[in-house]
Formats: structure tokens, sequence, C-alpha cells
């Protein structure tokens, strides 16, 4: 069979077929069979298996290859399984390979997210499943040769390699939680059209993060504990990444973050224990813990304190909210200031909507995050759309206060009865009590940025 033929069998009215290797089964008869639950096995449905299988080591033992066999049609057409080969006058055919997992938004620059069924299957999200947040093509960097420059008032500066980057400073570690500012826009699209990417829940993901501070840095290049004059200084950061004119990608921070030791900012070097994926800025990336990903920069080549914030078109005329009056006539970017840490959030990751699960124990899952470090102190959860109210159990540690960087993963079971339809709901609650809005309307804005309304997901109770 060819890689077409089999693409052709993603349901179980089509039959589920799936590769490994050379060889093609149908697995139709194993789909709610399998462990991990259907819709885990359905995402590899008309592809191949090995990148889902690598997410979980279970799937390396040899009972389950061999459970696999019993399902076995055919063989690959060995001609198909050639790659075709890149358009060298493509400025996006040098990018890397992505997960055929991720939900793709834009391919060139790619934009992709990982499905709900995935995202809160653990705390940290596995590198290849990360969402990816790409605005240019993703530059190729030779590592022996990069060189990250460093910019202080009075003319001083530093040029760092990524052996002195990693030798001369010490490393830090810390576990933070990454959102897009446009995470959940389809949501408001739904409302009113916006301009941007139709992002479901899956613009946020939690990784730990390894690199030297941003502030042993900026110390070692003479900046001052305190700003060097009047105003709001910022640190502003440039990426390898360019358009066609040569035009970089770039974003700022307020200098008293980069500054803080407890903001615990990072020119970060490794992602999970593993040097940073090249679609997540290898070698070297800005990590803003608390802060939207926008200002976390990749393929660092610059660092500069400046007087005033980044003159980039992304800190400038991008990245903003606005009154839900405004539309593009109307619109003034300089009067809204660049959006830096995010308000509180939470989605459902489980059951999806639309979904008819059995009756019994119900389970929903899903995570909150709020900006600023400010850690989620409680979800509240309601099957029949907001009139009343679980709490939902949190997982993981409970972080020091104001450092609440990474997401709190949650859960709530309860018994739903035969028949039923349900609205199920989610609203989060942060260190500073600050609550989600429950309806999209009175916060959409024609950028579809912010949207962080209550969650909700209908779903069916079988009989």
């Amino acid at each position: 069979y060819t890689r077409a033929e089999v693409a052709r069998h993603r349901t179980p009215e089509d039959r589920v077929w799936v590769t490994h290797g050379s060889e093609v089964f149908d697995v139709t008869d194993f789909v709610e069979l399998h462990p991990g639950g259907p819709d885990k096995l359905l995402l590899a449905a008309g592809g191949a298996l090995e990148p889902f299988w690598a997410l979980y080591a279970v799937h390396g033992q040899p009972h389950v290859l061999e459970l696999l066999r019993e399902y076995k049609v055919g063989e690959l057409s060995p001609e198909d399984a050639a790659a075709a080969p890149g358009d060298a006058r493509d400025p996006f055919a040098g990018d890397p390979p992505r997960h055929p997992a991720l939900r793709v938004n834009s391919l060139k620059p790619f934009n992709a997210e990982p499905p709900p069924e995935l995202l809160t299957q653990s705390f940290l999200t596995p590198n290849e499943l990360f969402f990816t947040r790409n605005h240019l093509p993703v530059p190729s960097v030779e590592p022996g040769s990069y060189r990250l420059r460093v910019q202080a008032p009075g003319g001083r500066s530093l040029s760092l390699s990524l052996a002195e980057l990693r030798g001369r400073f010490p490393k830090h570690e810390v576990t933070a939680t990454l959102q897009c500012a446009g995470n959940r826009r389809s949501e408001m699209s739904s409302v009113r059209p916006v301009k941007g990417l139709p992002w479901d829940i899956g613009a946020i993901s939690t990784a730990r993060w390894g690199g030297a501070r941003l502030r042993d840095v900026l110390l070692l290049a003479g900046v001052g504990d305190k700003p060097p004059g009047e105003g709001e200084w910022h640190v502003c950061f440039e990426g390898l990444d360019q358009d066609a004119s040569g035009t970089p990608y770039g974003a700022s921070i307020p200098l008293e973050r980069a500054l803080s030791a407890e903001a615990e900012v990072l020119l970060a070097y490794e992602m999970n224990g593993a040097e940073l994926p090249r679609d997540h800025g290898f070698p070297v990336r800005v990590v803003v813990p608390g802060v939207v990903g926008a200002r976390s920069v990749k393929w660092l080549r610059s660092v500069a304190v400046a007087p005033s914030e980044s003159p980039s078109h992304w800190q400038q005329n991008d990245y903003k909210g606005f009154c839900p009056s405004v539309d593009w006539d109307s619109v003034d970017f300089r009067a809204a200031p660049a959006i830096q840490e995010l308000p509180v959030q939470s989605a459902i990751t489980e059951p999806r909507p639309g979904a008819a699960v059995p009756a019994g124990e119900l389970t929903v899952k899903g995570y909150a995050w709020s900006g600023g470090g400010r850690e989620v102190i409680r979800v509240d959860v309601s099957l029949d759309g907001g009139r009343t109210w679980r709490a939902a159990e949190l997982g993981g540690e409970r972080p020091e206060r104001g450092r609440g960087w990474a997401w709190t993963l949650w859960e709530l079971r309860a018994p739903v009865a035969a028949g039923a339809r349900l609205d199920i709901v989610c609203k989060a609650v942060d260190r500073s009590y600050n609550v989600q809005p429950d309806t999209v309307g009175p916060i959409w804005n024609l950028r579809g940025v912010l949207s962080n309304a209550w969650h909700r997901v209908p779903v069916t109770v079988t009989r």
C-alpha cells in the first residue's frame, strides 16, 4: 500500500489503519480496547505509530509488537517511503521535522499545538509536543560559531560563545509554563471575527528550563542593580530569525524584572534535560517565567539594555489588548501597553467537546495557570453550566509564594446519570483572588488575545 492509501483509513467507518516500519495494520477492532483510550490511538490513524509510541516507554515491550502483528494487513510500497526533496528557494525549506500529533494552525511559518488529549498526560510537556509559535523561518545555527552580544549602557558590551555561557555562569533551572497571547483565540472568533491564528486550548506548555540567569550576565556586563536613569528601562532581545528584509524578531521586558533574582529570567540552553530543539530556540533562548511567551525570544542573538522598550513590531504593534469597541479603523497601538504578565487561565482537556461519555463516574481533567508567579489556589468545576460548583483536586507540589511559574494540573471525579446532557465549565482562582470572566463578549478584542473566559465543554452521557 502507498502512504496515501493508508491515510484514507482514519475513522472506524473507513477502518483505522496505521503503519509501523514498513508494515501496515488495520487496528479498527482494537481501538476501543486500547489501554490509553481510543482517542489516543486515533491520533495515529492513517499514519505512522512510531512518533506516538516514542512518547510512552510501554510501547517498547515485546508483547506490544506481538499484539500489533495480529492486525497486519500488508506492507508499505518501498517507493512511497522515499522523502520528497526540499525546495532550496523556499525560506522555510530548512525548518526541522515535527511530530505528527501536533495540530497545525499554519505551516509557513510553523505554528502548532498539541492535541488536548495529550496536553495534560504529564506535568512536563514532552519537547516534541510543546506548542510551537514561530513568526519567521527557523534559523540554522552552528553552535561552534554562535556568539551572543550583550550591550550595556555606556558602550560596555560582552560577546559570549555557547561554551562561555555554559561555563562562566552557574546553571540555574526553573520549571515554567509558556503561553501564547493567542491561546484560546478560536473562542473569541466565535463571538466576532479576529485577526490571528485560530489557536484552541493548546498554545500553552510546560518545561524544565536550564541555563544562565539573565541577571548574572547583565551584572557581568556592568549593569547595576538599579536602572541607570529615569523612566522604565528595558532589556531588549533580538533573535536570529529574520524576515525577507533582514529584520529580526524582537521583544523586551522591564529591566527591573531582568535584574530580579526572584523573577528567575533565564538565557536557556536546555529544555527538559536536553539541548533546546531547533523549533524552541537552539542554541539559546530567553525564558521569562510568568510572562507572555512573546517575550521569551528564541534563537537569541543580542541582549541590550535601553531607556525604552523594544522598537520591534511585535512589541509596538502587536500583542496588546483593547476595548471590545475598538476596530481596525480606530485602533491606536500606541494607546495600549505591551502585554507582559498574563491573566489567570484554565481549560478542560478531558472530555472533549461533543463527546459521549459512559454513565457512572466521570473524570474531568485540565490545566490552570496565572501570570506573574501568582499560583493557582483553586479550580471550580460545574457540570450544569455554572449553576452549581465543585472544587477540583489540584495536582503536584505547591510552589513558593510568588513563584507559581508552572501550571497546575487538576482533576474532578463526579457521578453522572445515563441520558444526561452536561455543560462542563471550569474557572481558576489565583493567589490574588483573580478569577476568570464568565463570558467572552466583554473581553473580546480585535487581535483575539488574552482569551480566558470560563472554558465550556458540552458532553452527553450514554444510556
